[in-house]
């Protein structure tokens, strides 16, 4: 039989044990829970790099997102090229030695050849002196071939002052007659002091070539001293947008006419004198169809109303990515509304990145992820 005082002692450690033993199972599952919501948030940030770099992302490691996000400007190639060397490995996954996998890289595309309708200028570099001897007789050597390197040259544009001159004729011997004066010659901006191939060439940098008006009219002031305002500027170009307005209605006609549509919308922001200092929210309705043109109706609503007007009398089909406006009363009778297969797979794919990262993969979401690929 213990002693009595021994016995306590022993009663004593046994409750401190268990107690810690408690203390470790409460910590074990705080642990467990965090490790969870870190899993959790991990999965949802990968999500969210795919998201931000395309579809073409999926198959890069979760350290080659976070290396594209330290980068301030990542283009479509640097994606591509990184999809092509293939995964990193995870930090705690390093390899070494024969079991290594190597990255593959691209092979290199060599030089660019210049486009044959090109004009050619030769532009020949002589030798140094000392190479026109030779070095061991002295006596002057011949030209025997060349060393061809083809550039890519220009020329400057070249800006000029075109003066119109449009003659003034009268009789002389008849003043009552009055004057004559040549008809003034089609512009596509009459009172502008721009020429219409300067006009076309504000449209072209604008949107080809994503070039603002403000800083095209910081150009004209750069290199010719021409200090325009920007209010000029605008005005040319809106007129050019004037004149396509038959245009985008016999497109328009052209899309109704047909038998399938797409619409979709996106968000634009719009300075107005409503709201100085901050934008309005505009978006811009974009309605298109396969080997047609693309009509773009720039609205400061999201409404229902919008597409109901420009479907009115419409019986196709119309495709959408699912957006309450198109649901009801949406064209005629007979139409039909299609929703976007590419938007419910990408439902699936995330259920199926999730579950391959907890490693409870589900057979039945890569079936569906086939089937659909099968229709897109």
């Amino acid at each position: 039989m213990l002693d009595p005082v021994v016995a306590a002692v022993m009663e004593q450690l046994q409750q401190k044990v268990e107690a810690k033993d408690r203390a470790i199972a409460e910590k074990d599952r705080a642990l467990a829970a965090a490790e969870a919501i870190i899993q959790q948030l991990k999965e949802a940030l990968r999500l969210e790099r795919i998201r931000k770099y395309g579809k073409q992302s999926e198959t890069l490691s979760d350290l080659q997102l976070e290396l594209l996000d330290l980068e301030p400007a990542v283009s479509s190639d640097e994606i591509e090229s990184e999809v092509a060397s293939g995964p990193l490995p995870e930090a705690g996954q390093k390899q070494t030695g024969e079991g290594a996998p190597r990255r593959k890289h691209k092979p290199h595309p060599g030089r660019n050849e210049l486009p044959a309708h090109l004009e050619r200028i030769e532009e020949i570099v002589a030798c140094a002196a000392e190479q026109c001897t030779c070095g061991r007789c002295g006596a002057e050597t011949r030209v025997i071939g060349y060393e061809e390197t083809e550039v890519l040259g220009m020329k400057p544009a070249v800006h000029f002052v075109r003066v119109i001159k449009r003659e003034k004729r009268a009789c002389a011997r008849c003043a009552e007659h009055g004057v004559a004066t040549a008809p003034a010659p089609a512009r596509i901006a009459p009172k502008s002091i721009f020429a219409d191939e300067t006009i076309i060439e504000f449209i072209i940098r604008k949107y080809c070539d994503s070039t603002p008006l403000y800083r095209q009219r910081a150009i004209l002031m750069r290199d010719l001293g021409i200090d325009v305002a920007l209010t000029t500027i605008d005005d040319a170009v809106l007129r050019v947008g004037e004149l396509l307005i038959p245009v985008v209605g016999t497109m328009k006609r052209d899309l109704v006419a047909g038998g399938y549509i797409q619409a979709d919308e996106t968000h634009v922001g719009v300075q107005t004198p409503d709201k100085k200092g901050e934008n309005h929210r505009g978006w811009f309705w974009q309605y298109s169809a396969p080997g047609m043109g693309v009509v773009f109706d720039f609205e400061m609503t999201r409404s229902k109303k919008v597409a109901k007007e420009f479907f009115n009398d419409y019986g196709g089909i119309l495709h959408t990515d699912g957006y309450v406006a198109y649901d009801k009363d949406i064209g005629a009778k007979d139409s039909v509304h299609a929703c976007c297969w590419s938007h419910a797979r990408r439902g699936f794919i995330d259920a199926i990145k999730v579950g391959t990262k907890a490693q409870t993969a589900d057979a039945r979401l890569e079936r569906a992820v086939a089937l659909m690929d099968a229709l897109l």
